[in-house]
């Protein structure tokens, strides 16, 4: 399996298959059993870790977006957002003003002061959505990141998607249950008989 910068592909398959356990270990949050992997040119993992610092390299390089938000309850939501930066060296301010950017674009600036108790589901993916677009990683593992919201805005998620895939020269791996936005990859992964087999996509233009 291999996914060029700049480019969205989609991975599907039945429950159970390993999809989410097959985002982790390309995320380097658990081991894989055997295989390698590779990125931007630099070995990761080649039947054990080849990076000594596995917290860095999930921090400045991967960017997650779960099917559950997983975000700080003490911490509102541009703070959300914004840590990432923070622990990668941005000053606070700067930091804050790129968060409020994503969040606009998300269309949940509205919610930039709210404490995460307070967003609805769909509020708490978009904010997650952001957080994972943040320090602008060469790659992106979205587990159903449209999952809990409805059609315009999950299409407008993979439309941020696409275009930080394209800007930024983001390769980006997303796990798919939801239907309506199949159309918008042009490769889609299944995994079967745990193998990953490649498929074409329909590739929606996002502007349409």
């Amino acid at each position: 399996m291999s996914v060029a910068p700049g480019e969205v592909v989609g991975l599907i398959g039945p429950s159970g298959s390993g999809k989410a356990t097959l985002l982790k270990c390309l995320g380097a949050v658990i081991e894989p059993t055997r295989g390698r992997m590779t990125l931007g040119g630099e070995v990761i993992y080649d039947h054990a870790w080849k990076i000594s610092d596995l917290r860095a390299l999930r921090r400045d390089r991967i960017g997650f977006i779960f099917q559950a938000p997983y975000l700080i309850p003490f911490l509102d939501v541009t703070d959300n957002v914004a840590l990432l930066l923070m622990l990668a060296g941005r000053p606070n301010g700067e930091a804050r003003a790129l968060a409020l950017e994503l969040l606009r674009a998300l269309d949940v600036a509205h919610r930039a002061r709210a404490e995460t108790a307070e967003l609805s589901g769909g509020e708490q993916q978009r904010v997650s959505n952001a957080r994972a677009l943040a320090n602008r990683p060469p790659v992106i593992l979205a587990d159903e990141p449209t999952a809990p919201l409805d059609s315009e805005r999950a299409l407008a998620v993979m439309r941020i998607l696409n275009q930080m895939a394209s800007q930024y020269q983001t390769a980006i791996i997303v796990v798919i249950h939801d239907e309506k936005i199949i159309p918008t990859f042009r490769r889609i992964y299944n995994i079967r008989d745990g193998r990953a087999f490649e498929e074409a996509g329909e590739g929606r233009r996002l502007d349409d």
